[in-house]
């Protein structure tokens, strides 16, 4: 496989990944995602942003967030966005810390 080939199966990927998540997923919460795989929606914005920044492209975690979700994170908290149990939150700190806390 050649090189681009392989960028654009790559790049496939990442737009049906995120499709999943942002349409055919909506009722999976980010911190479930976060404590069982130790990244989300956000961590995924955040790559975008990071890879965009290496290009030399500026863009802010909300235009990140904005481009990656297809609105504005008000919307989807407003939207989709639930209550997490104290257990929850209290796991979440940890897998944070692992994943995220060390980048």
């Amino acid at each position: 496989m050649d090189d681009q080939t392989k960028l654009e199966i790559e790049a496939a990927a990442f737009r049906r990944l995120q499709q999943h998540l942002m349409q055919d997923r909506t009722d999976v919460q980010n911190i479930d995602m976060m404590n069982l795989t130790g990244f989300c929606r956000n961590c995924l914005s955040r790559w975008y942003q990071e890879a965009a920044n290496e290009r030399g492209i500026e863009m802010t975690k909300d235009e990140a967030r904005e481009t990656y979700y297809g609105m504005t994170m008000a919307e989807w908290k407003a939207n989709y966005q639930t209550d997490a149990s104290p257990e929850k939150q209290e796991a979440f700190k940890t897998a944070f810390a692992e994943n995220v806390g060390k980048a």
